[in-house]
């Protein structure tokens, strides 16, 4: 059975893209831990990004460099934080940036409560764009 993500860049799933190539693509969290995460998926379907062939790997950190400076650009003064496959999805490799300013918003967790709306996440799919 394909992952989510393997549905999501199949088309099969609606998703706010911000980004796509050959190897990647790029899209918005639906549960980020700070407004305008995103999520940067290869898309070969294998488990932890080691088993990357090295051109898809290299492709998705290129991917990551482009997501982290455009978040740098949408977000002046803030840093960006970076992790390898977050512990939700197991089974399809992907890298989540995300913007934040303190040691706390490094760590938060995502208000599963009070999750972006759709025209929110598309809205900044577009302003973050590249």
């Amino acid at each position: 059975m394909p992952s989510i993500f393997s549905r999501i860049i199949n088309g099969e799933l609606p998703s706010a893209k911000v980004y796509e190539d050959a190897k990647t693509l790029v899209i918005m969290d639906i549960n980020p831990k700070q407004t305008g995460q995103m999520l940067v998926l290869p898309k070969a379907e294998v488990s932890t990004v080691w088993e990357l062939p090295d051109s898809d790997y290299q492709a998705l950190m290129s991917s990551v460099r482009l997501a982290g400076r455009s978040l740098l650009k949408r977000f002046p003064g803030k840093k960006v934080g970076v992790m390898i496959e977050g512990l939700e999805v197991t089974d399809h490799a992907h890298v989540i940036v995300f913007p934040f300013s303190t040691v706390d918003d490094y760590h938060a967790k995502p208000d599963l409560n009070n999750p972006p709306s759709k025209e929110e996440l598309n809205k900044l799919a577009s302003e973050l764009a590249f």
